[in-house]
C-alpha cells in the first residue's frame, strides 16, 4: 500500500516547534564504564534505592518492550499512566480555542475531560447501533481545524473491536492523526495495529500495563508512533515523568511474558464461561459481544440491579447515562471464584 503523506511540522503547535525542552542532569551525563561520583543533581547521597532520579527515557524498560513488540526504541514513549500520554498528544497538536478533536460515543470518558482540560473542541459522532464508528458522519463533521481521532478498540464501555476496513478508511481520510487506544487489545482475538505502525505516519497506539498485565498500582502507559511524533511528545513530556519503582516493576512483569499470558488465558476461559452463563438470568436481555475483559449487558432496570447487586457486596458499573446504554451495566471479568458468586447472585436476584 502506498504510504500516506504526512508532514508533522503541518499539525504541532507552532509553539511547540520553537520550545527548548528542559535539559535534566540525567539527560546531560552519559554514563562511562567505571564508577562515578553522582555530584551533578543535587540528590541526597545515601543510598536506599531511590534516591538517584529514575531514567528519563526508561531505557531498561524501553529495550524489553521493543523486543517484545518489534518495534524501534525512537517509536516508543512511556507515560505516567495512558491519560499522560493522551495529555501531551493534546498539547502537541492541539491549539486552544482553535482545534478540534473527535470522538466516538459511547467510549472511554477521559478524551472529552483531556479536550475540557487543554480548552479544545469535542466534536463527538456517535457510534452506530453496531457499536462501529460512523465513516460518513465522521468525514462530514470534520474540517482543517480536527487534530486528533480517538479510535478505542476494543471500545470502552462497549467491548468490541472495530472492523479494520473502517479504521483504514479513517486512517488514510482523517487530516490529523488517528489514536488507536489498545488499553484491551490484548483480550481481542484481533491483531494490534502495532503490525501496521509503519504504513500510517499518522497513526498513534496506546496500550497500557493496567490491564492484562495487572498493574494498574504503578501507572504505565505506552506510546507507539513515527519517529517524529514520538520525537515530538519527548519534546514536552516532564523530565522524570515515569519513577523508578515502577520502571522496575514493569521491567520484572514484561520479561515474565509466560505468567502474564497464562492469566490472560485464565481470563479468557472465564470470560467464555460468564457469557454462557449470563444467558440464564432472566432479566439480562442483551449480552453484547466482547473483546475485553469486561461484557456489556443490557437489563430490564440498570439501576435497580446495580443497587441490588451492591447491596450484596459486588460492585460494578452502570452505563446507563452513556449513548446508546440505556439499562446497561459493565461487567469486569474476575477470578473464577468470583464470577461465581456474580452468578450466584444474579440468580438469587432474579428469583
Amino acid at each position: 500500500m502506498k504510504t500516506k503523506i504526512f508532514n508533522i511540522d503541518n499539525l504541532v503547535r507552532e509553539n511547540i516547534k520553537t520550545l527548548k525542552p528542559y535539559s535534566s542532569a540525567r539527560d546531560e551525563f552519559k554514563a562511562f564504564d567505571k564508577e562515578m561520583v553522582f555530584l551533578d543533581a543535587n540528590e541526597n547521597p545515601f543510598i536506599n534505592g531511590v534516591n538517584r532520579y529514575p531514567d528519563p527515557q526508561q531505557t531498561d524498560l524501553k529495550m524489553e518492550l521493543s523486543k517484545l513488540k518489534a518495534i524501534p526504541v525512537n517509536q516508543i514513549l512511556l507515560g505516567n499512566g495512558s491519560d499522560e500520554v493522551l495529555d501531551l498528544i493534546f498539547r502537541a497538536f492541539c491549539e486552544p480555542k482553535q482545534a478540534n478533536i473527535i470522538t466516538l460515543p459511547p467510549t472511554y470518558g477521559m478524551y472529552k475531560v483531556l479536550a475540557n482540560i487543554n480548552n479544545v473542541e469535542e466534536r463527538a459522532v456517535q457510534l452506530t447501533t453496531c457499536f462501529e464508528p460512523d465513516i460518513a458522519q465522521i468525514l462530514k463533521v470534520m474540517d482543517k481545524n480536527s487534530k486528533v481521532l480517538f479510535l478505542c478498540s476494543p471500545n470502552n464501555p462497549t467491548g468490541n473491536s472495530f472492523s479494520n476496513e473502517a479504521v483504514e478508511v479513517l486512517l488514510n481520510a482523517f487530516p490529523g492523526v488517528v489514536v488507536i487506544d489498545e488499553a484491551y487489545i490484548d483480550f481481542s482475538s484481533q491483531k494490534s495495529w502495532l503490525d501496521r505502525l509503519n504504513e500510517f505516519p499518522n497513526l498513534i497506539i496506546t496500550q497500557t500495563l493496567s490491564k492484562a498485565y495487572g498493574m494498574a498500582g504503578i501507572r504505565l502507559g505506552i506510546c507507539y508512533a513515527s519517529p517524529e511524533i514520538i520525537a515530538v511528545l519527548n519534546k514536552i513530556k516532564p523530565p522524570y515523568n515515569v519513577n523508578e519503582l515502577t520502571q522496575q516493576r514493569a521491567v520484572k512483569r514484561v520479561l515474565n511474558q509466560n505468567k502474564v499470558q497464562h492469566e490472560i488465558e485464565i481470563l479468557l476461559e472465564e470470560r467464555k464461561k460468564l457469557l454462557i452463563k449470563l444467558k440464564s438470568i432472566s432479566f439480562i436481555e442483551k449480552i453484547y459481544p466482547t473483546d475485553a475483559n469486561f461484557v456489556l449487558i443490557k437489563l430490564d432496570n440498570a439501576a435497580k440491579r446495580y443497587h441490588e447487586l451492591l447491596e450484596k457486596g459486588i460492585v460494578i458499573r452502570n452505563r446507563t447515562t452513556q449513548p446508546l446504554c440505556e439499562n446497561s451495566l459493565r461487567l469486569t471479568i474476575g477470578t473464577r471464584n468470583e464470577n461465581k458468586f456474580l452468578i450466584k447472585t444474579l440468580r438469587e436476584i432474579s428469583k
